[in-house]
């Protein structure tokens, strides 16, 4: 179903120093406007996080900025501080949840493992984690 959807742009955001907007097409940013539910956990200025629906680790969160940008690195160079505050919420929620250790990883690109092209942290927690990964 939301591979019939044309990309539209929605929702500018001009206080990232340049119109970065929602993309209608992304399921992230339909999350994030609240036309598809999810399990949010958190949700501030600049971040939302939600539960995975398919969890790799007792705790797996997806944290996602809320402005569309496919990949860490482009985030990065649109907002280093955005990109801080997606870790300062995984720490936020790795606390609230009592967890003794977690992982905090971007996929970056196909080859990666990322599926959904929309720059996410995922956080996972909630038990011992085998290195290296996959």
């Amino acid at each position: 179903m939301l591979e019939s959807l044309q990309s539209q742009p929605c929702q500018p955001y001009s206080r990232y120093g340049e119109d970065v907007a929602l993309d209608s097409a992304c399921l992230f940013c339909r999350i994030i406007l609240g036309e598809i539910p999810a399990d949010i956990v958190l949700r501030n200025d600049n971040v939302v996080a939600f539960n995975d629906i398919n969890p790799q680790a007792p705790t797996h969160v997806l944290i996602v900025p809320r402005l569309h940008v496919e990949n860490a690195g482009e985030l990065a160079q649109i907002s280093p501080s955005i990109t801080a505050d997606l870790f300062s919420a995984a720490a936020e929620i790795a606390a609230q949840r009592a967890l003794s250790g977690h992982r905090a990883v971007f996929n970056t690109g196909a080859d990666a493992g990322q599926s959904v092209f929309h720059a996410h942290l995922h956080l996972l927690g909630g038990r011992a984690l085998a290195w290296p990964p996959g």
